[in-house]
C-alpha cells in the first residue's frame, strides 16, 4: 500500500485547493471528508496526481506515512473537536496535527493542553488568501508546538505565496495559539481595510457623483502608488463588471448589507481585553451590523433628515484629499492592529516579531500590499517600536496627509455621509498625540458616585485618592 505524505481532512473549497497546492508542489496527499459528494468531486479533480481519497477514517489515516502530517480543514469550533477526538485512537507520539481553519486562539490553546502527555505535536495555523490563494499561494501562519515546526516548514514554505526576491510568505509564528491570534489579528486589519475603502468609495459615489467606469480609472490610478494592494485592485476590477440580467454595472445592483464571519468581532473583543484602543477595527465591525439593518434603515430614511449634499469645487483636487484621508487612516488602523499583537505578545509571552509578521502578510493574503514593507522597515529601525505613528516615515506620511484627511472627514460630516473608519482613525491619532485627555474629568466622575478613587498630578504614580464630595475639603488618601 503506497503512503501519502501529508493528509487532509475537509474537501470543502479550501480544503480541496490546497490540497491541490501542495500535490502541485511535490508531495503526495490524502483527502478525507465524511461528504460522499465532495469526495466524488474532490476525486474527479485529482485524477492523474499524487492524491488518493478516503471516505473512511481509518482508511484514510492507514495511507499517511509517518510521522503522520494531518491539516484539518473543517470549520472551526466543534467540528475541530469532534475531528481530533474521532483522529486521537489512531494516532500516537511524533504525530503533527494541524488546524488550518480560522480558529478562536483560546480554542488553539485549549485544544494543545488536552493533547499534552500523548506526544501528538499540535499547530494551530492560520491560512489567508481565500480559494485563489489556496490554490496557488496563501499567507501561512503557523504556530503551536515548536517540534512540529520541522515536520511542516517544507511543505508550508514550497506551497506558500512568494514575493519579487522569493521569500515565502511563511514562518514559525511562535507558542500556543500565537499562528491563529496573529490571523485573526490579520482579519481585524481586513475589516478596517475594506470599510474604509468602502468610504472612500461612497464620497466618489455619492458627493462627486461619479460613475463606475471613472472609479475604475480612480482606484486602478491608486494602485500605482502608496495604496497599491490586493484590496484596491480588486476594487478596481469590480467597477468593470457588468451585471447580465440587467445591463447595469453589477456594483450598483448588489444589495448594501454585509455579512461576516466572527474574526473582526474577535480582534476587537480582544482588543477591550488587553487595553488596545482599536476603535477603527471596530467601527469596520460596527460598520457591517449597520448595514444589515436594511429594512430598518430604508424606513428611517423616510423620517429622519439631514443636510442637502452639494459639491462645489475641483473634482480632481477633491479625489487626491480622498485618497490621502484613505492613505492616513490606514496607517492608524495598522498602528492599531499591531498595538494589539505587540500587547499579546507580553500578556502570553509569545515574542512575536512584528517585521516577520508584515512580511507574511506581503503576499497571498488578503491585505497584502506595498505598505507593509514600510512597516518592516519601520521595525527594522526599531524591534521594540511602541505605535507605528511614531516611526519616522509614518510620521512624515501623517503630516503630509493629515489636512486634507480632516477637510474630507469635515465635508462628510457636512454632508451626512457616513465615514466611521475615517473619523475613528483620526480620533485615534488625536488621542494618540494628546498629552492631556479629560479623563481627568472622568475619574472625578467615577470617584464622586463610586469611590473608585483618583491619581494626582502632583504626586508619585501608583499613589491613590479618594474624595468626600459633597463635603469641603475632605481629602481622604486611600491604599495604593
Amino acid at each position: 500500500m503506497s503512503k501519502q505524505y501529508v493528509g487532509i481532512i475537509g474537501l470543502g473549497v479550501m480544503g480541496q485547493s490546497i490540497a491541490l497546492n501542495i500535490e502541485r508542489n511535490g508531495f503526495s496527499v490524502a483527502g478525507f471528508d465524511l461528504d460522499e459528494k465532495r469526495v466524488g468531486t474532490f476525486r474527479e479533480r485529482a485524477r492523474g496526481k499524487q492524491i488518493t481519497t478516503h471516505e473512511v477514517l481509518e482508511d484514510f489515516v492507514a495511507h499517511l506515512e509517518s510521522p503522520k502530517r494531518i491539516l484539518l480543514m473543517v470549520p472551526a469550533g466543534e467540528p475541530v473537536d469532534a475531528v481530533i477526538h474521532d483522529l486521537k485512537p489512531y494516532l500516537s507520539s511524533g504525530h503533527v496535527l494541524i488546524d488550518g481553519g480560522n480558529t478562536y486562539f483560546k480554542d488553539t490553546e485549549r485544544r494543545m493542553k488536552a493533547l499534552e502527555g500523548t506526544g501528538i505535536l499540535y499547530i494551530g495555523t492560520g491560512i489567508s488568501g481565500g480559494e485563489e490563494g489556496a490554490l496557488w499561494g496563501p499567507s501561512i501562519m503557523p504556530g503551536g508546538n515548536s517540534e512540529a515546526w520541522p515536520f511542516v516548514q517544507p511543505i508550508f514554505q514550497k506551497i506558500a505565496a512568494k514575493v519579487q526576491d522569493g521569500t515565502p510568505c511563511c514562518d514559525w509564528v511562535g507558542s500556543g495559539g500565537s499562528g491563529h491570534f496573529v490571523k485573526m489579528v490579520h482579519n481585524g486589519i481586513e475589516y478596517g481595510d475594506m470599510q474604509m475603502i468602502c468610504e472612500a468609495y461612497s464620497l466618489l459615489e455619492r458627493a462627486l457623483r461619479l460613475s463606475p467606469s471613472d472609479m475604475h480609472s480612480i482606484f486602478s490610478e491608486w494602485n500605482q502608488g502608496e495604496l497599491n494592494s490586493y484590496l484596491i485592485e480588486i476594487t478596481a476590477n469590480i467597477m468593470t463588471k457588468i451585471d447580465e440580467e440587467t445591463g447595469k454595472p453589477l456594483i450598483d445592483v448588489i444589495m448594501d448589507r454585509a455579512g461576516q464571519k466572527g474574526t473582526g468581532k474577535w480582534t476587537s473583543q480582544v482588543a477591550l481585553d488587553l487595553g488596545i484602543p482599536a476603535a477603527t477595527i471596530a467601527e469596520a465591525v460596527f460598520a457591517r451590523t449597520m448595514s444589515a439593518m436594511k429594512e430598518e434603515r430604508v424606513e428611517a430614511s423616510k423620517q429622519l433628515k439631514g443636510p442637502t449634499l452639494s459639491f462645489s469645487g475641483d473634482k480632481k483636487t477633491f479625489i487626491e484629499k480622498i485618497r490621502q484621508a484613505l492613505y492616513a487612516s490606514k496607517i492608524c488602523s495598522y498602528a492599531q492592529g499591531f498595538q494589539i499583537l505587540h500587547e499579546a505578545s507580553k500578556e502570553y509571552g509569545w515574542n512575536l516579531q512584528f517585521g516577520n509578521i508584515a512580511l507574511l502578510w506581503r503576499g497571498g493574503c488578503i491585505i497584502r500590499a506595498q505598505f507593509l514593507d514600510k512597516i518592516k522597515e519601520a521595525f527594522a529601525r526599531n524591534a521594540s517600536l511602541p505605535n507605528l505613528l511614531l516611526d519616522p516615515y509614518f510620521k512624515s506620511a501623517i503630516d503630509e496627509n493629515q489636512a486634507a484627511w480632516r477637510e474630507v472627514i469635515g465635508q462628510s460630516i457636512g454632508w451626512g455621509i457616513p465615514v466611521p473608519a475615517f473619523s475613528s482613525a483620526v480620533a485615534y491619532y488625536d488621542g494618540y498625540r494628546s498629552d492631556r485627555l479629560p479623563a481627568n474629568l472622568l475619574q472625578a466622575q467615577r470617584d464622586y458616585f463610586g469611590a473608585h478613587t483618583y491619581e494626582r498630578i502632583d504626586r508619585p504614580r501608583g499613589e491613590f485618592f479618594h474624595t468626600q464630595w459633597m463635603e469641603t475639603d475632605s481629602t481622604i488618601k486611600s491604599n495604593s
